[in-house]
């Protein structure tokens, strides 16, 4: 018993203390290519306020930094925020409702996997061949948008991925400061009338309200069918076990469990949509995109929750032309850099043939869909144990 009691506090001692240096704050920055563009199109297609929005963000990321004390980050759910931009686009069916609704039954459902202690059970029966091409895909995928979104303008994405290779790991001069300070300039540059808007922005301090008020069924259904119930499987894979798996293996001294992880997912989004926030995840990209810049600490996300706060409570109604003021090309290199980090850390590559091929097809799937990657690789792999598969 002494000798276990011991070994608890040897831990308990050992845990992460979070910091907010100069790397931190270079860090905290690491994830924007993935937030700005899902948060413009929330704002901008679907006409959700920007207040609760970043509240939603801003506090979900504050209680995670200093909860976990890694760089475990806080995003918006790709699958939901792809979807419902283009129905709304096209169809008009997606509402600021069936975003609140979409958010809480995402929540509801993780919440009740991660008490009952179901998704420990469920994260079990998932291979490493499936989770590494997880994590691989989405490095592949995360390397490509950034390629296309550097197209808009490729000098200005040389230019910036240049002197951010140089100075990666730099502490004088971080690597993310230097980017998004030219990201800025080029931006006031190539638009000055979005620059004066911002120069003529005045402070407005406002608290958020309670959104989900005046739901309807054709709300709830959207919300539940079209856009929550999608999802499951690419939150399962990307941000429960890949991410569960990535902290441990870089902050073993601070490790989570996927029941853990569940509960955190569900607790903040019944929070943001009950405050007229989007469905969020803890994606396994956003902390490679913290570390790759610097972050080593729960401090990253803390700061980014911080600022995102003072944008919302202060700034929410000129919000939208500072995320528009930073050029595509500029989120293109946070994007493709992000991308090298996550699939840098997929290199360990399973020893068979056939466990390998397994990987590469998940990886190669994910990079299109994570939902269909885990799916198809997940039935590979229990074909391949049966000896079915001659690969």
């Amino acid at each position: 018993m002494k000798n276990e009691s011991n070994l608890i506090e040897k831990a308990v001692a050992q845990r992460q203390v979070n910091r907010y240096d100069r790397m931190e704050w270079a860090g905290a920055f690491g994830d924007l290519g993935t937030l700005i563009p899902f948060v413009v199109a929330y704002i901008g297609v679907i006409h959700l306020d920007p207040l609760g929005v970043l509240f939603a963000f801003g506090m979900s990321m504050l209680v995670s930094g200093i909860y976990y004390k890694t760089p475990f980050p806080v995003q918006p759910m790709k699958a939901i925020g792809a979807v419902a931009s283009i129905q709304a686009m096209q169809t008009a069916v997606v509402t600021p409702g069936a975003i609140f609704i979409a958010a809480m039954v995402t929540g509801l459902v993780w919440l009740l996997l991660g008490l009952t202690g179901l998704l420990a059970r469920i994260a079990r029966l998932i291979p490493a061949t499936v989770v590494i091409g997880i994590v691989l895909g989405l490095g592949l995928g995360f390397m490509l948008q950034g390629i296309k979104m550097m197209q808009a303008d490729w000098l200005v994405a040389i230019v910036g991925a240049t002197a951010t290779v140089l100075l990666m790991g730099n502490r004088k001069f971080p690597a993310m400061f230097v980017l998004l300070a030219f990201g800025a300039v080029v931006g006031g540059i190539q638009h000055p009338e979005l620059l004066a808007r911002i120069v003529d922005t005045s402070m407005t301090f406002k608290l958020p309200s309670l959104a989900a008020t005046d739901i309807t069924w054709n709300q709830f259904f959207v919300g539940t069918v079209l856009l929550a119930l999608p999802q499951i499987p690419l939150t399962l894979g990307n941000a429960i076990i890949a991410i569960k798996d990535e902290n441990n293996r870089l902050f073993p001294n601070s490790p989570v469990s996927e029941n853990g992880v569940a509960v955190s997912t569900g607790i903040m989004n019944i929070f943001s949509g009950a405050v007229g926030g989007v469905p969020m995840c803890h994606g396994a990209g956003g902390m490679a995109g913290h570390v790759a810049f610097g972050a080593k600490t729960g401090g990253s996300v803390v700061i980014l929750g911080v600022v995102l706060l003072v944008l919302a409570l202060f700034f929410s109604n000129s919000v939208g032309v500072l995320f528009q003021l930073f050029p595509s090309a500029v989120l293109g290199v946070i994007l493709f850099l992000t991308g090298i980090q996550l699939a840098a850390n997929s290199s360990q590559m399973p020893s068979g043939r056939g466990e390998r091929v397994i990987t590469l097809v998940c990886a190669a799937l994910c990079i299109w869909n994570v939902a269909a990657g885990f799916v198809v690789g997940v039935a590979l792999h229990q074909l391949n144990c049966r000896g079915w598969l001659k690969l």
